[in-house]
Parts: structure tokens; C-alpha cells; sequence
């Protein structure tokens, strides 16, 4: 206990130093952090330092070397930098890793999001009834977190449906079906943290949402263009966005269908995200709050659903708020009930367990953070080695710096990413 207290000391005094150095003002950063000054001030005394995510952004805000603070070093680390041995093993490693998750098909992927003529679609292209079934394989296989079959299978797809759309040009339906196709690989490139593919397939699934006049489509496309924007930093936009949508399609809920509350649903919870992250917490309950409304009078709960929206998926997001707020004890107490709970959807138990890895890991409590990532890869193995996952673990893995935790140094070393 003495030790970590004495590495929490050194961690804001490290943080404090790098703030005077540059003559800025405690109230000055935490403006550019988004967070009230109290909250820098008890960074600077060693409280709260367990939080990786608030001190990976210090860092970048202060310009405070990650390994200087306990952190991994990131992934894009400068190139000039003179390169250690252990340097070019985290190189390797993270190279073996990625390469494992961009395959061929997702090369596929990306080029059948390309300008151009339509990708050519092999075999006869089916009727409207095939390609409804198509498109829900493809949200299942998403939800139950096979990406790369996912990515196997969604070029094949677009290029039968643009190829339907030429052959009947103006098909609502056709064009509702293709923008669920982009936001799907949407979905699946921000996964994988392709940002610059992923608006390439913002783009198209917007203009195909707009040529189909569904609003249900419209909203799932606008839910991805601000899940877009929220990664990129633009969380004010993404805000705005999610609320003026949202705004048009609220009311009678109980004379709406599944369908449209699921997306509606979804929408506002993507607004959670977005809010959590820019740390508006006003913003944040309110959007939760909506949902939960929404929650009252649908629960599509199932892989095979067209949406998964429901009551737990509205809680998982207040989990995953807690956790951005840096609120760990209150991520946990909303957690424990899931845990309990059976949740249908693969990708969403995933969910549940990484997060609460990340509240664990902001208590300092590694070994229980090490754990609930376990759990998590035993309900989605493909989700756990996304590079949002592996980098928590790379952190945490850096953090043990006496590793009395060898069991997590070699869940890192198996991810790719040694600390």
C-alpha cells in the first residue's frame, strides 16, 4: 500500500512539473482536459492517478512522456525517436497484431467502399427477400463479434446490392438495405480503428439513408456518423448531431414500431457516448434518461435482431459513461446487476466485461481488471484484441511495474502488445 502511495505521489508531482514548466495554471488544463479544476488538483496530489484514460490524456495535453506517468508508450510513437530492443519488440508485436485483423477481406472491404464502377458481384444477384436475410446475417455476424468473417462477407454483399440498385435504380427498399450494409462497416472499421475508411462508409451509408426516405435508416445512419465524429475528437458536433435527429423522431412512443424505437434508441445512446466523452455529464443524463424511456416500450435483445436495443443496453451505457467520467466505484455498482444477468448478445457482454476492466484498472486493482478481460475474451475472443482492448491492456500490463502479476504480462504478450 506504502509503495503504491509513494508512486501515486511521484505520478503528481510528475504532472505538477510539467504543468509549471509551462507556466500554465491548474484551472488552464483542466479547461483543456473538459474537466473542472479540482480534478487536476487531485491528479497533482496523487489522488485519482489510477485513471488511465484521464492520464493518457494529461499527457498528451502536458506533453508528458506516457512512460514518465506509468503508461505504455503509444502505438504511434515518433519514429525519430532512437529505437530500444524493446522498443522494436513492442514494434513487432504490434505489427503481428494488427496484421492479424487487417486480412484481405478487409482490403476488400475498403475497396468496395471505393468511387468508382460497382464491385462485380459473382453468381446471379438475389431477389429482395434473399438480401433482407443477407443483410441480417451480417448484423449477426457483428453482434457475435466474428469480424473477420464479417469482413469476408460484406464486400460480396455490397456488390450485390449496387448491382441490384443499377439494375433497378431508385428502389427505396434497395437503397435501405445498402445504407445498413455502410453502417455496418461502419461499425466494423472503427472497430478495427480504421478512422479514414470508416467515413468512407459514413459517406455512403448517409446518401444511401437519404435515397431510401426511411427515417429508421436515416437514424442508423446518423448514429454511426456521429459515432464517427465522437472518435475524432468532435464530440460537441457528434452532440449536436445525435440531438437534432433525435429531436424529430421522439414522441408516441407507444404507437411507434420495434423497428424505429430500436434505432431511436440506439441513437440517443450513441449520444451517451458522445457526451461521456466530451465530459458533459449534463448531456450525458439527459440523453440516458431519453433512453430509458424509449427502453419502457421495446427490447429487441437478441444477435439476430435487426437492432439490439433494451433496458440493459441502456445500463451497459451508463456503465461505459461512469468509466469515461472516471466515476469507478459507480461504473461497478451499475455493473454487478448485469453481471448477474444473462445478456443474449456476445458483443455486448464483451462490452460489459472491458469496461468494467476499465473501472477496475482506475481503482488500481489490476489483478480484478486482468480478470474481467478474461471473461470478456471468453465471450468474445475477437473483441478483445481490437486496439482499444489491447492498448488498456498494454497499459495495465506497464503499470505493474514489479510484475506481481506474470499472468497479465503474458495476456499482453499473447495480444501483441507487451508492456
Amino acid at each position: 500500500m506504502a509503495e503504491a502511495q509513494s508512486e501515486a505521489r511521484r505520478i503528481g508531482e510528475v504532472i505538477r512539473q510539467a504543468r509549471v514548466l509551462q507556466r500554465r495554471s491548474q484551472k488552464d488544463v483542466a479547461a483543456a482536459l473538459g474537466y473542472h479544476q479540482s480534478k487536476v488538483s487531485r491528479l497533482e496530489a496523487g489522488r485519482g492517478v489510477q485513471d488511465v484514460g484521464m492520464l493518457r490524456e494529461v499527457a498528451r495535453v502536458l506533453g508528458i512522456p506516457p512512460h514518465r506517468i506509468g503508461l505504455a508508450a503509444a502505438p504511434d510513437a515518433s519514429a525519430s525517436a532512437p529505437e530500444t530492443t524493446q522498443d522494436m519488440h513492442r514494434r513487432n508485436f504490434l505489427a503481428a497484431g494488427i496484421a492479424a485483423l487487417v486480412t484481405p477481406a478487409h482490403q476488400d472491404l475498403i475497396q468496395s467502399l471505393l468511387p468508382g464502377p460497382s464491385p462485380v458481384a459473382t453468381g446471379p444477384v438475389p431477389d429482395l427477400t434473399e438480401m433482407r436475410d443477407h443483410v441480417t446475417a451480417v448484423r449477426r455476424l457483428f453482434c457475435t463479434c466474428q469480424y473477420t468473417e464479417l469482413g469476408r462477407t460484406l464486400p460480396r454483399l455490397i456488390g450485390q446490392l449496387r448491382q441490384a440498385i443499377s439494375d433497378a435504380p431508385g428502389s427505396a427498399d434497395l437503397s435501405g438495405l445498402l445504407a445498413t450494409a455502410y453502417q455496418t462497416s461502419t461499425s466494423l472499421l472503427l472497430k478495427l480503428s480504421d478512422h479514414g475508411n470508416a467515413w468512407l462508409a459514413v459517406g455512403r451509408a448517409m446518401a444511401e439513408a437519404e435515397r431510401s426516405g426511411d427515417p429508421v435508416v436515416l437514424a442508423s445512419s446518423v448514429r454511426v456518423h456521429a459515432h464517427a465524429l465522437a472518435r475524432d475528437g468532435h464530440t460537441t458536433q457528434a452532440i449536436t448531431l445525435v440531438r437534432h435527429t433525435a429531436d424529430k423522431l421522439t414522441g408516441a412512443y407507444d404507437q411507434r414500431s420495434p423497428k424505429y424505437l430500436a434505432a431511436l434508441g440506439l441513437l440517443l445512446l450513441r449520444g451517451v457516448t458522445a457526451a461521456s466523452t466530451g465530459a458533459n455529464r449534463s448531456a450525458t443524463q439527459d440523453f440516458l434518461t431519453e433512453a430509458k424511456e424509449v427502453a419502457r416500450y421495446v427490447a429487441l435483445d437478441r444477435p439476430d435482431a435487426w437492432a439490439n436495443f433494451s433496458p440493459t443496453n441502456v445500463a451497459l451505457h451508463g456503465v461505459s459513461a461512469a468509466v469515461a467520467f472516471g466515476d469507478a466505484g459507480i461504473a461497478l455498482q451499475t455493473a454487478r446487476p448485469l453481471m448477474r444477468r444473462h445478456i443474449p448478445v456476445p458483443e455486448r457482454r464483451a462490452a460489459l466485461w472491458v469496461e468494467s476492466a476499465r473501472a477496475y484498472s482506475q481503482q488500481g486493482r489490476l489483478a480484478d481488471g486482468y480478470q474481467a478481460l478474461r471473461i470478456a475474451e471468453s465471450c468474445a475472443a475477437q473483441d478483445i484484441r481490437r486496439p482499444a482492448v489491447r492498448e488498456l491492456v498494454a497499459d495495465m500490463a506497464a503499470r505493474d511495474r514489479r510484475r506481481t502479476l506474470p499472468e497479465l504480462h503474458h495476456f499482453s504478450l499473447r495480444l501483441g502488445v507487451p508492456a
